[in-house]
């Protein structure tokens, strides 16, 4: 079989001879799109000089490091942040980004500010899921003050060091979690809210905006005072069943943090009678929530859209990057979605 020639290669790309030449010649600029597409046409076809192409690309294409700090390597929800960012980031057409997902185990402020310091110190941008605190906030200006810039990912920072913020508007999310258990319950009741840690501007909102929902619209219901899981499914089965021994008139739950696992297998552990009874609305959805909204036990989760989601990050961490204004802080949201057992 003869070799696919140069004018093979161009009208698979729906380019000209000379364009392919001036890309295998490097001599002559041609767009990176352009360039793309011919490397695509290459490997379609097998043509012998796809590594010459490569090569060019990458001389001629904008690259960048991107660094990643997400949290708990054992959480499948967090693998698949990791998962869709990766291939985000290898989906962009005009640029080359190499990603460095790091997960953070251990969620202390000093050590995922050790974390964060040493994914920036070899990065040109890092993402950032955690907790607002001062000694993070202190490493995000440390970084700054290196030409390094940090975008908050799902939950805000206070720093003002940060370059950018991308995830939901979660004053919206703790309204809409609050109508979904004011409309699907009736009479009075109580209501437990769940959160992670005090410290996360997301979860922080929401349970703000949830209560504030619940003044104004159904005071029938009695919120009880929030409770961390610091985010561990141990802890919040610990504290729901002893909600489920101790009250009666449970009637929803509200969990914005991690523990969703543990929330089920508390239910799951009482009469199908009593759990009919008590509606659940979580944060994102991973296996564990996709298998609780099959059951029936999760009436709905309010989920970041994962694949837009990372598309805008990967976007946004390249434009604050270049862009000109060191000093303005963009702010990126996205429209959470609605997944019930009913659209999973």
């Amino acid at each position: 079989m003869k070799r696919p020639t140069i004018a093979q290669l161009a009208e698979a790309a729906d380019v000209s001879i000379s364009t392919v030449n001036r890309i295998l010649g490097g001599t002559v600029g041609v767009r990176g799109e352009t360039m793309q597409r011919v490397q695509s046409a290459a490997e379609r076809i097998g043509f012998y000089g796809v590594g010459t192409i490569e090569d060019r690309l990458r001389k001629a294409t904008p690259s960048y490091r991107l660094g990643f700090v997400l949290q708990q390597s054992s959480r499948d929800l967090y693998q698949l942040f990791g998962r869709k960012i990766v291939a985000a980031c290898r989906d962009r057409r005009d640029e080359v980004v190499a990603p460095v997902v790091e997960f953070v185990d251990v969620l202390t402020p000093e050590n995922i500010s050790a974390r964060l310091m040493a994914v920036g110190k070899d990065c040109d941008a890092v993402a950032i899921v955690a907790a607002d605190h001062p000694i993070i906030s202190h490493a995000i200006r440390t970084l700054r003050e290196a030409g390094k810039q940090i975008v908050s990912y799902i939950t805000d920072q206070s720093a003002p060091d940060r370059a950018a913020y991308v995830g939901t508007d979660n004053w919206k999310l703790g309204r809409t979690a609050a109508w979904l258990i004011a409309q699907t319950t009736s009479g009075p009741g109580r209501v437990a809210v769940f959160i992670g840690n005090y410290r996360y501007q997301c979860q922080d909102v929401a349970d703000a905006s949830f209560r504030s929902y619940m003044r104004e619209h159904a005071p029938r219901l009695l919120i009880e005072e929030s409770r961390p899981t610091h985010e561990e499914a141990d802890e919040a089965y610990r504290m729901v069943s002893e909600l489920l021994r101790t009250n009666d008139d449970l009637v929803g739950i509200l969990i914005v943090g991690g523990g969703i696992s543990g929330v089920l297998r508390a239910i799951r552990e009482v009469s199908p009678e009593r759990r009919s009874g008590i509606k659940v609305i979580c944060r994102d959805i991973g296996p564990e929530t996709r298998k609780g909204l099959s059951e029936g036990l999760i009436t709905a989760a309010l989920c970041h859209p994962l694949d837009a989601t990372s598309e805008l990050l990967v976007k946004t961490m390249i434009e604050v990057v270049n862009q000109d204004d060191r000093g303005s802080t963009l702010q990126r949201t996205i429209p959470f979605e609605i997944v019930t057992p009913e659209n999973i």
